[in-house]
């Protein structure tokens, strides 16, 4: 893993993002910064709903911003909470930081830093519809 990648910069992004999150039902604003391969930093809020299921999580703010100023792959991301606290990604989440970084994405938790293979083990990605022939 990157020893010399500047986590506390990152981190500092997600909580300043995470000011701006849209949280009036759960009251618990979480904020997300995440590198691209090109080193483009990348950042997302929570945005609540009336309707609570179709929330939209920080980390996909995160990867919506990938896409819309450029695209790649992420390779460092951090998620906060409203106090600034390192949290992990939700189980759906994980698997969106999968599809866009890949198991050597490196994702700071409250235990440190993990790749997403640890965070993520066994995952199903695209290379698991590319084997399967549809019969």
């Amino acid at each position: 893993m990157s020893d010399s990648f500047d986590w506390p910069a990152l981190t500092a992004q997600a909580v300043a993002v995470s000011r701006r999150a849209y949280a009036p039902y759960s009251r618990y604003p979480v904020g997300a910064a995440a590198t691209a391969d090109d080193g483009r930093v990348v950042v997302g809020c929570n945005v609540e709903n009336a309707a609570y299921g179709v929330v939209l999580c920080a980390e996909c703010g995160v990867v919506s911003s990938l896409h819309a100023t450029g695209g790649g792959r992420l390779t460092h991301v951090v998620c906060v909470n409203g106090a600034g606290e390192v949290i992990m990604p939700c189980g759906r989440c994980r698997q969106l930081l999968w599809e866009n970084g890949g198991a050597e994405l490196e994702v700071m938790t409250a235990a440190g830093v993990r790749r997403m293979d640890e965070v993520l083990p066994d995952a199903f990605g695209p290379e698991d519809l590319e084997s399967f022939d549809g019969r």
